[in-house]
């Protein structure tokens, strides 16, 4: 269990975790592979302020296509922390997903 603090960005640790996961994926297992690869990306762009409700989905569609599914545990811990996120947490995700663009002057 890893606690933080009501100060800390969950998207920012969910990026964290899920650059983590996809460096350590030893890659022989396709749902860890392109799981990590895909979580990765799809919190980077949620995160950099393109992300979409089918983000939302398509993380939590990975967490039934990834958990289980290999070798070793690595890919059931990859999606251990999106699937928290999504569930306890989920204005954190809506706070990045819902956004209203700043509106810059000319």
């Amino acid at each position: 269990m890893i606690v933080y603090d009501d100060t800390v960005d969950l998207v920012d640790v969910a990026l964290y975790w899920a650059r983590f996961y996809s460096h350590e994926s030893c890659g022989q297992c396709t749902p860890c592979r392109e799981g990590t690869h895909w979580l990765e990306r799809v919190f980077t762009r949620i995160k950099e302020g393109g992300g979409t409700e089918g983000d939302l989905k398509m993380i939590a569609d990975m967490q039934t296509q990834m958990a289980g599914t290999t070798i070793c545990v690595l890919s059931d811990a990859a999606v251990a922390f999106p699937a928290s996120l999504l569930k306890l947490f989920p204005e954190e995700l809506d706070r990045y997903i819902n956004r209203v663009k700043e509106v810059r002057p000319a």
